[in-house]
């Protein structure tokens, strides 16, 4: 019989909270077994599926894709590391998409941060001549006043 972990000695194990191992089992991303008493009790080949949520989640999968990427596991043994390579070679270009992105925001950050939002006078491209000053002080974009219409490449076209 293969031994059983608690769920406070899986949460240890992997580092992931018990309240989010109950909701990925009601999500149905891993399984338990029920003892009498109906208390949980997880395989340890349980521990790799939540590795496997775990990173996935960090590079951009929703809950949704993951569970379908899970889907495809085999059901009639312990997936293998090929198995597992298998379901990441498509991150790849995901995690390359990220980079840039995160790229593009490092670059854009002291003069982007707050694209508005904070009526910086720099922007022109949401708050050319800082427009948005005029509607108050604060984060007006955030506390709901709509943002100016533009076109890719012009500047707003509107007054604040």
């Amino acid at each position: 019989m293969t031994e059983l972990l608690t769920i406070g000695a899986l949460s240890e194990r992997t580092g992931v909270a018990p309240s989010a191992l109950r909701y990925y089992e009601d999500r149905g991303l891993i399984t338990s077994e029920r003892t009498g008493a109906s208390h949980r009790r997880y395989s340890r080949p349980v521990a790799r599926r939540i590795a496997f949520i775990v990173f996935a989640q960090r590079i951009g999968l929703s809950l949704e894709e993951i569970a379908g990427e899970l889907a495809r596991l085999p059901t009639d043994r312990v997936p293998s590391r090929r198995d597992w390579a298998r379901l990441s070679r498509s991150w790849s270009a995901r995690i390359d998409e990220r980079i840039d992105e995160l790229e593009r925001l490092k670059a854009g950050l002291t003069d982007c941060i707050g694209c508005g939002c904070l009526s910086l006078d720099r922007c022109s491209l949401a708050n050319p001549k800082d427009r948005v000053a005029r509607r108050g002080a604060g984060p007006r974009f955030w506390v709901g006043d709509s943002r100016p219409s533009t076109t890719p490449g012009k500047p707003a076209t509107h007054d604040a």
